[in-house]
């Protein structure tokens, strides 16, 4: 059978690490002897060559199901003394066809096993407005998502399903095109507004404007509305299955369902990595918001526009008077325009994540939102990358406990990628720190009270990017995670050398990163054993799986 699988990033660029990197950093990787399993593989040297057998003496189904739900609900989420952290995995972008149909089922059942068998807690998948919604308004389409979340459950396994209200396409790794719902394109291509504008006019089709949130402009409902009654209704179709295989609601919130502005847009070339980015206030509720502020603290002419000195996509800091060393950005013009641009991404995720938790509230489900690893120019003193995005981080200001603070007022999990970096791979020019970034966010959701899962930004295989993730959460200068979520499956996770180093990462993240270490040598995969169906035993061979 054939998989063709697409990988994605949320963008954080950029040092292409290859998995010919060996095993730098490999000290941090160990792991102990686990008991033999009752649910087991044995991993040859790819998923090509890999057998799957169980045997199968457990009860009926709606048993099974009802003995599994009590099980695993211990295992996800993990009491915060629990130093073991689960692991899931990102499915690909188009997991769900257009048509609504559950994409290359044999090979997604194969796929699954493997993943089952080698620890995974379970998956991620996007669950697509512009799929779900694209008949019309309020006319919803779950049933591809329906198919998946029955085989997810199938085989034991739990799912994070990510409310995805943005454009697929047009970002890094984007490898497939699913636009809004074709009625929310025909609004905005009769009101180009509802879309976020850069100074040039540019407009930009990723994600609704947060400045018409509360203007009741797709056909007389508010976006915030329209998100709110798209979650209900996966809310009402699912009900059955959430808080059990469904443990965890991602609210979408921006760009790549990211908090943020989408002030780093790569179609067409606009943007190119170490960019400083532009700000996007210019479409007409942002410039209204904007006069609004600016009247109401009595400097009306700070309202009529965005920095005129904030330079293009392309920049360095230092090539505008807005971001450079001692640049406007620090002036009390530049402390008034980024309260009030940052306060307004704040407002909109307090709102969509007040509707959320409303939604969702006793359901059993966890609640998480993303924000966005924004490491480029995070060594200078304006940040200048951080604050097009929308997070008003800068030498003398920190722009992580304010969102911070407003998550744990929800009770949401700030997820935060880049966990993967290294400062020494990024290129010098680019001024970058992923891991300092990584700490001031363990250090601000620490002193919020607010849990923080984990993501790697970009593709990769090696133990050096598994052992900083590792190294990221055993650290002591900040919070732990309460879950990581690698990026993504495809084919290439399957082959030898990355399969292995897979399996190791997700035994170490259980182990809390204290166990044994398996050797390179271990092709045969004696000692990828992992639990599954407590006390079952299973006596069903399952056809080979050949993923290519």
């Amino acid at each position: 059978m054939e998989l063709t699988l697409n990988s994605s990033s949320s963008l954080i660029k950029r040092k292409d690490a290859k998995s010919s990197r060996t095993q730098e950093n490999s000290s941090n990787m160990s792991f102990a002897k686990t008991k033999p399993p009752t649910y087991q593989f044995q991993a040859k040297s790819s998923v090509k060559e890999m057998k799957f057998t169980h045997e199968k003496t457990y009860k009926p189904e709606s048993e099974t199901t009802e003995r599994w739900e009590k099980l695993h609900v211990l295992s996800y989420p993990h009491p915060k003394n629990d130093s073991s952290v689960p692991v899931f995995v990102m499915l690909p972008l188009d997991t769900v066809t257009m048509s609504g149909h559950l994409n290359k089922q044999r090979a997604m059942n194969a796929s699954l096993m493997a993943l089952k068998g080698a620890g995974v807690e379970g998956v991620m998948v996007d669950a697509w407005w512009g799929l779900v919604e694209k008949d019309g308004p309020m006319k919803y389409n779950w049933e591809g998502y329906a198919e998946l979340i029955q085989m997810v459950q199938k085989h034991g396994l739990k799912l994070q399903v990510v409310m995805s209200f943005h454009q697929c396409g047009g970002n890094v790794g984007d490898s497939c095109s699913i636009p809004l719902p074709p009625w929310v394109l025909e609004e905005i291509s009769k009101n180009p507004d509802l879309v976020y504008t850069d100074k040039s006019g540019r407009r930009n089709p990723e994600y609704i404007s947060l400045g018409c949130d509360s203007v009741p402009v797709l056909r007389g409902r508010t976006p915030i509305q329209v998100y709110s009654d798209f979650m209900r209704s996966f809310r009402e179709r699912f009900d059955n299955y959430i808080g059990g295989v469904i443990a965890e609601i991602q609210v979408g919130m921006g760009p790549c369902g990211e908090l943020r502005y989408p002030s780093y847009p790569e179609s067409n070339g606009t943007w190119r990595f170490p960019g400083i980015g532009e700000f996007q206030c210019y479409d007409k509720y942002m410039k209204s918001s904007l006069q609004a502020y600016a009247e109401s603290i009595g400097k009306t002419n700070w309202g009529t526009s965005g920095p005129h000195d904030a330079g293009e996509y392309k920049n360095l800091p230092e090539d505008t008077e807005f971001f450079r060393r001692d640049g406007t950005w620090n002036s009390e013009y530049g402390k008034f325009f980024m309260e009030w641009y940052s306060g307004k991404l704040l407002e909109h995720g307090d709102q969509l994540l007040s509707s959320a938790k409303a939604i969702f509230q006793g359901s059993g489900a966890k609640l998480s939102g993303k924000v966005a690893g924004i490491h480029w120019h995070y060594n200078t003193r304006s940040h200048a990358a951080e604050l097009t995005a929308g997070y008003y981080n800068t030498r003398n200001h920190d722009g992580y406990l304010p969102i911070a603070k407003m998550f744990n007022k929800h009770g949401v999990v700030l997820n935060f990628t880049c966990m993967e970096m290294k400062d020494g791979e990024q290129p010098e020019h680019a001024n970058c720190s992923p891991e300092g970034l990584v700490k001031q966010v363990q250090n601000a959701t620490r002193q919020a009270g607010t849990e923080l899962a984990g993501e790697n930004a970009l593709e990769r295989y090696d133990s050096s990017a598994f052992g900083q993730v590792v190294a990221t959460n055993r650290s002591d200068s900040g919070n732990g995670l309460t879950a990581f979520t690698y990026l993504r499956m495809n084919k290439r996770l399957f082959e030898g050398q990355n399969w292995q180093q897979l399996v190791e990462f997700v035994k170490n993240m259980k182990e809390g990163g204290h166990g044994r270490r398996l050797s390179e040598e271990d092709t045969t995969g004696s000692d990828l054993y992992v639990g599954g169906f407590v006390g079952s035993k299973i006596s069903q061979t399952v056809e080979e799986a050949v993923l290519v």
